[in-house]
């Protein structure tokens, strides 16, 4: 995997990066002026994030793993120590698929009823791959969410959850948070 340079991602104009920053020079960037991104996030290749009005705000010490897709108008928030797994898609825009209206950003707004909604993946949440988040959504703090999960509703803190419709398996350990304390004691290597 090629990682840009420091010229080359100065250069695609983010709102804002920060410090050991790791963006594929295959993946794809739309809107970055609307995109912020923290310190320790690194970006795999063929993943797509597409800005829309409420932006696409990135914290720190996260990984997003090869062909994740952000898409959507409505804000994504991915607060720090994240992580999505490959093939797993966040959506702040969604179409309404009852067939009482028409779908897709070729037709005319008037004959859609598109859902926007922010969408919230708070510190130490992890996303399995292939699961897919809907908007209006918000995971808490320290959730794990299984492969192949669909999101359409807002998931406790500290949990496990898995499926479709997901449903919570227990709770997750949170010895994570003191290990994330024993982190910020180090200076970074």
């Amino acid at each position: 995997m090629s990682f840009l340079a420091k010229n080359a991602l100065k250069k695609i104009g983010f709102l804002s990066y920060g410090e050991d920053v790791l963006i594929s020079d295959k993946a794809s960037i739309y809107n970055p002026q609307k995109i912020k991104i923290g310190s320790h996030v690194r970006i795999d290749d063929f993943c797509i994030l597409s800005a829309g009005e409420g932006g696409i705000i990135l914290g720190d010490y996260i990984h997003i793993a090869c062909y994740v897709s952000l898409i959507g108008k409505e804000t994504i928030q991915i607060d720090d120590f994240v992580g999505l797994s490959s093939k797993s898609a966040i959506y702040s825009s969604n179409d309404d698929y009852s067939g009482h209206y028409l779908t897709g950003p070729t037709v005319p707004e008037k004959f859609r009823n598109v859902t926007h909604g922010k969408v919230h993946l708070k510190k130490h949440v992890i996303i399995g791959s292939g699961t897919i988040i809907l908007p209006n959504v918000t995971i808490g703090e320290g959730t794990a969410v299984g492969a192949l999960s669909l999101v359409s509703k807002n998931v406790e803190e500290f949990k496990i959850v898995v499926g479709n419709p997901f449903h919570i398996l227990r709770e997750r350990n949170r010895n994570l948070k003191d290990l994330e304390s024993q982190l910020m004691k180090e200076p970074y290597v």
